[in-house]
């Protein structure tokens, strides 16, 4: 799927909100239908375009993890795949520290640790 959003338009790929119970029970997000409010950026517009003629820049980028507003977006299937179009206005935050971030984190610690366990120190 190639998608190129225009002006402040991002299109996002839904993360699942699976709920789980005291008890341990799992409810995927199916048994709910409502919008998740959370996903990835998958594509990005280049701005809204300003009175002024230039764009105003987009303060997300593709790979982030992003918070948005429940009713915000619209939702399409294209190529079998669901995807959420929104607004930049409709973006709530920028989750930091997400999957990939987490994995660079890691990775930097497992090189720390394999620094320190013969004998370099990291902090020279």
């Amino acid at each position: 799927m190639k998608l190129k959003p225009l002006a402040d338009n991002i299109v996002v790929k839904g993360i699942s909100n699976e709920e789980v119970t005291k008890s341990g029970i799992i409810i995927p997000d199916t048994v709910d239908k409502e919008k998740p409010e959370q996903g990835e950026v998958v594509a990005i517009g280049p701005g809204k375009m300003l009175d002024n003629g230039q764009r105003s820049p987009m303060e997300v980028k593709v790979g982030d993890r992003i918070l948005f507003k429940k009713y915000g977006p619209d939702d399409f299937k294209l190529d079998g795949e669901e995807v959420l179009v929104l607004k930049q206005e409709d973006v709530i935050a920028i989750i930091e520290n997400s999957k990939e971030q987490a994995e660079q984190i890691s990775e930097a610690n497992k090189i720390q640790e394999n620094r320190q366990s013969y004998g370099h120190n990291a902090n020279k």
